[in-house]
């Protein structure tokens, strides 16, 4: 039996999600137990692209201190933590970025960075690929096409020459080439549309980019548009946000729950404060609906079957094959 399309106007309440989930015979959702830490170390970046759910740019000064790292890297010691997840802004602009990593590192936590990959052509940061490659953190980098024009016209002119750049030095430091360097790059669709099959965006963006560059990558995550932000702003100014949010709605799959990233992750923002997910601290939402705690104030073990703070963008992640910091939840 169909489903009831629920209005646009009860959407965009705080009831929607819980709406569709109740709809599909789905209770609240509940944490697993913690797996992994994603650390968003401020909103500065070289960059200000059209998508940006976290509004980063060259203008923001938000940028975590050291004395917040290391209470954090304290914090993963005592708490086991073995992933973690290193964001911005571009997270390279954070003058103690490297430190931080290198911090995770000798405790043995596997690293990941989301690298927006143009920060490899900044001044300052020319030693960047070789820095990675020699600690093996795993990169993931944002490309949204792999054609100029698209990518420019999200991520600001001149954006995808640079990206090409950075994608063959990391080849050259070994990226995608030698089994211990990942390199992921991420797609996500240019308008009001959800991502195509993951699988065969992959296998497109592999041909096209070694045909025409001679570049190599891993694999590629696909991410819906969540409708927070400059993605928001979008939406209403084109008179797209009924559409999209419907389009949303009506493809809601419930096979994604199991895998939702707020299942498993725990997000920081560059104060040290607490959040289900990314999604969930652009919004600023704190971790389970409660009032603000910081990281050093949570006990890890605690989180499971612990509530996770929803709201109606929260449909982005559950539409189709469904997106997380990991790309498709199902295929």
């Amino acid at each position: 039996m169909a489903t009831r399309a629920i209005p646009i106007t009860e959407l965009r309440s705080p009831r929607g999600f819980r709406a569709v989930l109740s709809r599909h015979g789905e209770g609240a959702l509940l944490r697993a137990p913690l797996s992994e830490l994603q650390v968003n170390v401020g909103r500065l970046c070289n960059q200000a692209c059209s998508h940006c759910h976290v509004d980063a740019g060259p203008k923001r000064t938000e940028v975590m201190t050291w004395e917040t790292m290391a209470r954090i890297l304290d914090w993963a010691r005592r708490s086991g933590i073995r992933q973690v997840d290193i964001t911005g802004g571009a997270p390279e602009t954070n003058p103690e970025f490297r430190r931080f990593v290198d911090g995770f590192l000798a405790l043995g936590c596997a690293v990941t960075s989301r690298c927006n990959l143009t920060i490899l052509t900044e001044p300052g940061q020319e030693d960047l690929a070789t820095w990675y490659a020699a600690r093996g953190v795993r990169l993931v980098g944002s490309l949204p096409c792999y054609t100029r024009d698209n990518v420019d016209a999200q991520r600001g002119k001149g954006v995808f020459d640079k990206s090409i750049r950075a994608l063959r030095a990391l080849n050259d430091a070994g990226y995608a080439r030698e089994p211990r360097l990942a390199l992921d790059l991420v797609y996500n669709p240019g308008g009001a549309y959800l991502p195509g099959d993951q699988r065969k965006l992959e296998a497109d963006y592999k041909r096209r980019l070694a045909d025409e560059f001679g570049i190599v990558f891993n694999r590629l995550l696909t991410l819906a548009n969540l409708p927070i932000n400059r993605f928001a702003h979008y939406l209403e100014r084109t008179g797209e946000y009924g559409r999209y949010m419907a389009l949303l709605e009506e493809s809601f799959n419930p096979a994604t729950l199991p895998g939702l990233m707020c299942r498993h992750l725990l997000s920081v923002d560059w104060l040290g404060r607490v959040y289900d997910c990314d999604f969930n601290q652009m919004l600023d939402l704190p971790l389970a609906a409660r009032p603000h705690r910081y990281l050093w104030d949570v006990d890890a073990s605690s989180l499971a079957g612990q509530p996770i703070a929803t709201d109606v963008h929260c449909l982005g992640c559950t539409a189709g094959a469904g997106s997380s910091c990991g790309g498709a939840l199902v295929d």
